[in-house]
């Protein structure tokens, strides 16, 4: 069959060379059929035995005519459907012959472009012979193209990169190239192509000269290299000038701290307390320069804890008190009874930051006061921190530079108010770092309100709740206050455990309102002065069977027995949320003083701690005289027994002889920077000896608190690997120190 398709094929193709011979064949070919044709049809019927009929003669010949005619006619319909194929064969044939030229241009187009670009291309077959290569391979190669086609020639490579293998199939590779020029880095990219469809597959790869991105990003990775050896002795150098700028701190505060509880004269107690507020500035300062650091190096680590949350925000605000009040200024804080009680982050950071901008709104702010509102934000488990003080504002220019490092509004405010400008840069990369935002609204001359909104989950303790609202629907609760910050967030509290309020900053007024309807409690402000709280109270005795005052712990021994006896009870500023309710639902007979719920900020005077019976045995390891000797002041006058060692080995001589005599120490406090033998070193050797050695005998174990002047977290960790119970950082507090004693004495673990 198939030699039969052919021959035939054959034929067709002699035919449509030489027409002329079709022709003359077709023609003889019609010829004979129509003449034999007729031929034998008039011969057939004149035949003598035909039965010639000429009627029937004539119908066979006019049909044979009809048949004629038809057949010439279906001839010329073909010619003419033929002639018009022929016409679309033709046109297609010049789309055909066009679109060949097309592709013929563009196939020398692409060779050209091959050819002229700067990409290394070759093909090879299955057995790596060269089928193909470009122009810039082959002046890599520095072979002629004649030379490579049909070799299996390669480039010498110097150096082997790493292979991936894409998806596709597409193997990709760096290989560094020696050249005419030079060592080249090439990137290629190798895969299997077919150029013909009857042909095999090749491999085509593809080159890249990446030299110059190679030799960048070598040059980056040197950089980066360098960046983290020179962070890193960064890190170094700020722990070193921590402790050695803590270390001269401590006795500089400490020292200042006990030469104001002597004899002094007044002159020679403001000349103390200037060296003790100087110094308490530069501590400051310090601590905002390490955060600073800390956060560029990224090596500030987050705490998730539970802790409640109206305890850190009613501890920001009575810690703040004492500077408000000094300046003549109010602060407040409301915490919305939606929010849960216990959430779950850093409280720890979140106290810096709610400390930065809050001690801001107080310096900028003249008159009036600041509040600390907390609210639910708008996404869940948000909660925003509003910070709204009244003070000079900041200009709209301002408002976005102020986040920058080392920026102020502007130059008259850094020199009226200084600071570093780090405060609300640090304050901005914390709240991001815990995956909040911090926003600001300030109009110049009437305030600001910085908004700190951060995700806390809440805290699944499973303790009750300590604090409980009152229920306080249908009473009556009248504010008399000259200030409208704090009145304002008591009434709004109030008004959340459904009391009635009224704010009355006039107290003649307040008076004229007494009769008018009967009071349940009536709260004044201390500040309206003894004489007219004394007349108020004095109005307001049956009008209001809770009449309670509102002082500040300065102000609170100020009170007069004849005021005392006017009211009912009073509340220290700022109001704590379960003092006012313990306040408010407490029986009214009983008289003020022994009323006294609210505890006493910071800076209220304390008296000194009472020393304990029996003082402990404490040994200090600490290498710094003036250090050492401020110890020794500040744990004698708490009622200790302390012995000064200089040194690691001298600590550890005293701590074993002390044991091995059968009194040992109670406590020791260690250095951790000491010459011979460092802190780290001389407590585990304790711990060692405690766990094995000649001291296990007496099966007890000395707490131990290191003295650090270091703050970074690798200390922290360091400290507590080696076995100590906790940490003190320089510069000391008195109060701290004493804290930690009395925890440790009572089993107890505390890190201060």
């Amino acid at each position: 069959m198939g030699r039969f398709f052919r021959i035939k094929l054959r034929l067709r193709r002699f035919l449509r060379r030489h027409s002329w011979v079709a022709t003359i064949v077709r023609s003889f070919t019609i010829f004979s059929v129509a003449f034999g044709s007729a031929f034998g049809f008039i011969s057939g019927a004149l035949s003598p035995h035909s039965g010639y009929d000429p009627n029937a003669f004539a119908i066979g010949v006019s049909f044979l005519f009809a048949l004629a005619c038809l057949w010439i006619v279906t001839l010329g319909i073909r010619l003419r459907l033929m002639r018009r194929r022929l016409r679309t064969i033709a046109m297609h044939n010049e789309a055909m012959a066009d679109r060949n030229w097309e592709l013929q241009e563009a196939e020398q187009r692409a060779s050209t472009l091959f050819e002229a670009q700067d990409d290394l291309i070759v093909l090879r077959d299955l057995d790596g012979r060269i089928t193909y290569a470009n122009d810039a391979y082959c002046e890599l190669a520095q072979i002629p193209r004649s030379e490579l086609i049909g070799s299996t020639t390669t480039l010498k490579v110097l150096e082997q990169g790493d292979t991936a293998l894409e998806s596709n199939g597409t193997r990709v590779y760096d290989q560094k190239i020696e050249g005419p020029l030079g060592p080249r880095w090439i990137a290629w990219r190798e895969g299997l192509v077919r150029s013909d469809a009857g042909a095999p597959a090749e491999m085509q790869s593809v080159g890249r000269d990446v030299t110059d991105r190679t030799e960048s990003e070598r040059a980056l990775t040197e950089a980066r290299d360098q960046a983290d050896a020179a962070n890193r002795a960064k890190s170094r150098f700020l722990a070193m000038a921590s402790h050695e700028i803590r270390t001269p701190l401590n006795g500089i505060i400490g020292m200042s701290g006990l030469l104001m509880d002597t004899q002094l004269t007044p002159e020679q107690m403001t000349y103390v307390k200037a060296v003790k507020t100087s110094g308490d500035a530069l501590m400051a300062l310090i601590e905002e320069l390490l955060d600073y650091s800390k956060i560029e190096a990224g090596k500030i680590d987050l705490e998730h804890r539970a802790f409640a949350l109206s305890g850190l925000i009613e501890d920001i605000t009575e810690l703040l008190a004492p500077r408000a009040q000094t300046k003549g200024i109010e602060i407040a804080a409301y915490v919305d009874e939606r929010l849960p009680m216990q959430v779950t982050g850093d409280a720890a950071r979140l106290r810096q930051v709610l400390l930065n901008l809050a001690g801001n709104a107080i310096k900028f702010t003249a008159t009036g006061g600041v509040a600390l509102i907390v609210e639910p934000g708008i996404w869940p488990n948000e909660i925003s921190f509003l910070v709204r003080d009244t003070g000079i504002g900041i200009a709209p220019e301002a408002q976005q530079r102020i986040f920058r490092e080392f920026e102020q509004a502007d130059d008259r405010i850094a020199r009226s108010y200084g600071g570093t400008g780090l405060g609300l840069s640090i304050s901005d990369r914390i709240v991001r770092r815990m995956g909040g935002r911090i926003t600001l609204a300030s109009t110049p001359g009437s305030g600001s309100t910085f908004e700190v909104s951060i995700p806390l989950a809440t805290a699944d303790t499973g303790e009750a709740n300590s604090f409980t609202a009152p229920d306080l629907a249908g009473q009556s609760i009248m504010l008399v206050a000259p200030h409208s910050i704090e009145a304002s967030l008591i009434s709004r509290r109030l008004q959340r455990w459904g009391a009635q309020t009224c704010i009355v900053s006039d107290a003649n007024v307040a008076e004229a309102l007494l009769p008018e309807r009967s009071w349940h409690t009536v709260l004044i402000d201390h500040t309206l002065g003894p004489q007219t709280m004394e007349a108020f109270a004095s109005a307001a005795r049956i009008h209001a069977s809770h009449r309670i005052v509102m002082v500040t712990p300065s102000t609170r021994q100020d009170l007069a027995a004849s005021e005392t006896a006017m009211f009912t009870g009073y509340l220290v500023k700022p109001l704590r949320a379960s003092s006012l309710a313990a306040r408010l639902t407490a029986s009214p007979e009983i008289a003020a003083p022994s009323l006294a719920i609210e505890t006493v900020t910071e800076s209220a005077p304390t008296a000194p701690a009472a020393p304990p019976d029996k003082g402990l045995s404490i040994l200090v390891a600490e290498d710094n005289e003036i250090n050492a000797l401020l110890m020794r002041s500040l744990l004698t006058r708490l009622g200790h027994n302390v012995v000064i060692t200089t040194n690691g080995e001298q600590a550890m001589e005293s701590w074993l002889s002390a044991t091995s005599a059968g009194t040992p120490y109670d406590i020791v406090l260690m250095d951790i920077q000491m010459p011979r033998l460092n802190g780290i070193e001389t407590t585990k050797q304790i711990r060692a000896q405690e766990s094995g050695g000649l001291a296990a005998q007496s099966g007890r174990r000395t707490p131990i608190l290191a003295l650090t002047a270091n703050t970074l977290v690798e200390d922290r960790y360091a400290c507590f690997e080696a076995g100590m119970d906790g940490f003190l950082i320089k510069p000391l507090d008195r109060e701290k120190l004493e804290e930690a004693l009395a925890s440790l004495a009572a089993g107890r673990h505390i890190a201060a």
